[in-house]
């Protein structure tokens, strides 16, 4: 009896040894398959970008923490890519590197809003701080503006003002035909669009800048439907309306005046041409400089009828329309600003009349003698 006993528990202690053995194979299995699996995604790791299901592995590019610390002034350029914008950012120690910024910036669906310009960001910041920042392109827009009625020589002097080297100004300026349309005659005045441009300098070359202008008259004019063998005369007609009108309501009634004293055979007599040709754009006239026939600005003398040789500042879109669409009026000959402060003008069909508003202008001045605007 007790022989069984034995027997028995000796059977027992081999059926649980089997058993044990048995379960110890599915643990072989489902740790080799953890293992397979794990594996499998730590390659599609390397192989794309080192997350998995979108957290950070030690595979992943490095990156920093936060929100960055001081300030640091990006420029993104025109049409650039996450990557490009990457480069840009690490080179500056923006972000830790490209590849931490191009997967924050796939991953903010307000990347592709970013737009280029100067972006001031902050150094050692996380990449998808970066991106959050920059979506929201809050841009120095600072750059380069030319006001309507500036002169050529305003223009360069504003350039070197704003911190293009005078010697590159200049040479762009004494080369500046090439830079030229056929049509403008190889004379720039008149042809460098009043506008703000995105440009800096250190950043921009003045000759770029120059050429920035020039393209976006050419725009406007082609816009505008301007033959090309009228754009200059168009220009200079423009010009003048520029540099004489005050309030944008009178320009088409200047341009019809324009076209009725040029129709009838009559000198313009438009003080601001004159000005131009003594190199000022304001202040008084003496007689000595109303009837110096040779310069060949001044419409006030019988022997320069027509329109001066050249336009004589940059003149803007409304002043172009105004020439290309005249006012309906073929009795407006003159035109007098009849208060300096606020622009009134007044047009006459006479003589007789204009005079009356010279007299008005006359009695202004005289009870505004400090008026220096």
């Amino acid at each position: 009896m007790p022989s069984t006993r034995r027997d028995r528990r000796g059977d027992g202690r081999s059926k649980r040894s089997k058993r044990s053995r048995r379960s110890r194979r599915p643990l072989v299995v489902v740790v080799v398959a953890v293992l397979l699996v794990v594996g499998g995604l730590g390659a599609w790791t390397v192989v794309n970008d080192g997350y998995l299901f979108g957290i950070r592995t030690p595979l992943a590019a490095p990156d920093y923490e936060g929100t960055g610390g001081e300030p640091v002034t990006v420029e993104v350029p025109q049409g650039a890519n996450g990557a490009a914008i990457g480069a840009e950012l690490a080179e500056k120690d923006v972000v830790a590197s490209v590849g931490a910024f191009v997967h924050a910036y796939g991953a903010n669906p307000d990347a592709a809003a970013i737009q280029p310009g100067t972006h001031t960001l902050k150094a050692r910041m996380s990449a998808a701080s970066a991106v959050e920042l920059l979506a929201e392109n809050k841009i120095d827009r600072a750059g380069f503006t030319v006001p309507e009625g500036y002169a050529i020589s305003q223009i360069k002097q504003s350039l070197i003002d704003q911190g293009w080297p005078q010697a590159e100004v200049e040479a762009t300026f004494q080369d500046i035909a090439s830079l030229l349309p056929p049509e403008a005659g190889g004379e720039p005045e008149g042809w460098l669009f009043p506008s703000s441009y995105e440009v800096k300098p250190g950043q921009t070359p003045a000759a770029e800048v120059v050429t920035q202008m020039i393209n976006e008259t050419t725009r406007i004019l082609e816009e505008l439907k301007v033959p090309a063998k009228q754009r200059e005369t168009v220009l200079i007609k423009a010009s003048l309306i520029e540099r004489e009108a005050r309030l944008d309501k009178d320009r088409p009634i200047m341009a019809a005046a324009i076209e009725n004293r040029l129709a009838a055979d009559e000198w313009l007599g438009i003080d601001a041409s004159l000005l131009y040709g003594l190199g000022r754009t304001s202040g008084g006239l003496t007689s000595a400089e109303l009837a110096d026939g040779s310069n060949p600005y001044n419409l006030s003398v019988r022997g320069n009828k027509g329109l001066p040789p050249t336009p004589i500042a940059a003149p803007s879109r409304e002043s172009i329309e105004a020439v290309m669409n005249p006012a309906d009026d073929p009795d407006v000959f003159y035109w007098c600003t009849v208060n300096l402060e606020t622009g009134e003008t007044k047009f006459a069909n006479t003589q007789e009349e204009h005079d009356q508003n010279v007299a008005e202008l006359h009695a202004w001045m005289e009870e505004n003698p400090n008026w220096g605007g």
